[in-house]
C-alpha cells in the first residue's frame, strides 16, 4: 500500500493544488487550523482560489495569509471576525463573500461529505440568506434549499493519526475539521502526532483514515491565541 505519510507541508500539496480550486479549511478562529498547510498553500502561489472555511483567521496568520498574498477570490464563510484585511477587501469588493450562518456551514459540508447534494434548513427563511433560493413549506413552517459543499481539496488539523489516517482529534480542535475532511475530493491532514497503525484505540477514533489521501506531520505547532482576555489580580 502506497504511503499517505508525507515530508513537508508543501510536498504533501504536490500535485494535488491548482490555481481556482475550491479550498475547504478546518478550525473554527485559531482553533484547530491547519497552519503549516496553509503556509505552504501560500508558498506555492495558486491564486483564485475559492476558501470554504468559518473564518478567515487573523491577520498576518493563518487564512489571513492568503487574503495579504491576494490567492482568495471568494471566501464562503460564516463568520467575518478579527480580521481586518478580510473586512476590507470584502467592503471594497475586493473579495467576493457568500455569507453562510454557522449551523448551515456546518452541514453543507457535512451534507456534501455524505453525497447529499441539497438539503431544506429553517435558517435564514425570510432573509437576505433566502433570496433566490427554491421555498417550501413542511408541516406549516418554510424552509429554504441549500446546496452542499464539496471541495477540490480539504485541509485538515488533527491532534494525532496513524499510518493508514485515522484520525484524533483535541477537544475543542476537532469543530469543522470532520466535516471539512469528509466534503474533500482530496483530504490532506495535518497533524502533532504519528504513529503506527493499530495503535490507536478504535472507540477512540473520531475519523476513519479512508476519507485521508495524505498526511503530514507538525509537532509544534504555534497554536496562537485569538484574543487574550487577562483579569487583574486582587488579594
Amino acid at each position: 500500500m502506497t504511503s499517505k505519510v508525507y515530508d513537508s507541508a508543501a510536498t504533501a500539496l504536490e500535485g494535488v493544488i491548482k490555481d481556482g480550486q475550491t479550498i475547504a479549511v478546518g478550525g473554527f478562529g485559531l482553533c484547530g487550523i491547519p497552519e503549516a498547510l496553509i503556509e505552504a498553500l501560500r508558498d506555492s502561489g495558486v491564486k483564485d482560489l475559492t476558501c470554504i472555511s468559518n473564518n478567515a483567521g487573523v491577520d498576518g496568520f493563518g487564512l489571513g495569509l492568503l487574503l495579504e498574498t491576494r490567492q482568495v477570490k471568494k471566501m464562503i464563510a460564516s463568520y467575518v471576525g478579527e480580521n481586518k484585511e478580510f473586512e476590507r477587501q470584502f467592503l471594497s469588493g475586493e473579495l467576493e463573500v457568500e455569507l453562510t450562518p454557522q449551523g448551515t456551514l456546518a452541514e453543507k459540508l457535512r451534507a456534501g461529505g455524505a453525497g447529499i447534494p441539497a438539503f431544506f434548513t429553517a435558517t435564514g427563511v425570510g432573509t437576505q440568506i433566502a433570496e433566490g433560493k427554491e421555498e417550501r413549506e413542511f408541516d406549516g413552517r418554510q424552509y429554504i434549499l441549500e446546496r452542499s459543499l464539496v471541495a477540490d481539496v480539504a485541509l485538515v488539523k488533527a491532534q494525532k493519526a496513524d499510518k493508514a489516517g485515522n484520525l484524533m482529534f483535541n477537544k475543542t480542535a476537532r469543530n469543522f475539521n470532520p466535516d471539512v475532511a469528509t466534503a474533500g475530493k482530496v483530504t490532506i491532514v495535518e497533524v502533532e502526532q504519528l504513529v503506527e497503525t493499530g495503535e490507536l484505540d478504535p472507540d477512540q477514533i473520531h475519523l476513519p483514515g479512508i476519507y485521508v489521501h495524505r498526511i503530514v506531520v507538525n509537532a509544534n505547532p504555534e497554536k496562537r491565541i485569538e484574543k487574550v482576555t487577562t483579569k487583574e489580580q486582587t488579594n
